[in-house]
């Protein structure tokens, strides 16, 4: 009776574990980079306009909102990160790295070593193919806050390579705790304060 025991044990152990690493590959595999062909993907960049006069500020999940600028962007995913345990990860469950321009096109990103972490978007290269500067106006980090659970898992289903297209506001999110999370709201700077703080009205992920 024990060795029967001890061998459903074993057969329990290895069945699990055969669960484990195929749900562990299925996750990989969904969330796979997608390989593009030369080219600029995205060519126009952000746009940004003075919000409607009449907005007002929101309240959402114990933060209230002030919106900052309308804004719209199509760009490619340079890379995805996603929080559940920092301060702002009640609102902003991912964060994108975006691109646009020749920060779209896979001959310029191949150069390129992309990371994300802590609420930052880092890029190195051995050899620059693009002046810092068009780096730094091409590309972002943006911080999503998704208006609705379909959009929240539409962005987090996001892959590197994809291309976005986001329709929301700049904000600045204040808590009741005194915290408080602003926009940037030029795509020159750099630095603590750069990263755009979105509201995601709408979102389409594709391909291309």
């Amino acid at each position: 009776m024990d060795e029967w025991l001890e061998g459903l044990r074993e057969r329990w152990g290895i069945l699990a574990l055969a669960l484990l690493a195929g749900s562990g590959g299925l996750w990989w595999w969904q969330g796979r980079p997608l390989s593009q062909r030369p080219g600029v993907l995205a060519p126009e960049g952000p746009v940004q306009t003075a919000p409607d006069a009449t907005a007002a500020p929101w309240a959402f999940r114990d933060h209230t909102l002030t919106p900052l600028a309308a804004f719209e962007i199509r760009a490619r995913v340079l890379g995805a990160e996603r929080y559940r345990f920092d301060r702002a990860a009640e609102l902003s469950p991912v964060d994108l790295a975006l691109g646009w321009g020749p920060m779209s096109d896979s001959r310029i990103l191949e150069a390129f070593r992309i990371d994300q972490r802590d609420r930052w978007y880092f890029w190195r290269a051995a050899q620059m193919p693009i002046p810092e500067g068009e780096v730094i106006r091409h590309s972002a980090n943006m911080h999503m806050i998704p208006a609705n659970e379909a959009i929240g898992r539409r962005l987090k289903a996001a892959r590197v390579g994809q291309v976005v297209r986001l329709k929301g506001k700049l904000v600045r999110a204040d808590g009741k705790d005194g915290w408080h999370w602003a926009s940037s709201l030029t795509r020159a700077d750099t630095g603590d304060g750069s990263c755009e703080v979105i509201w995601v009205e709408a979102a389409q992920v594709t391909d291309r």
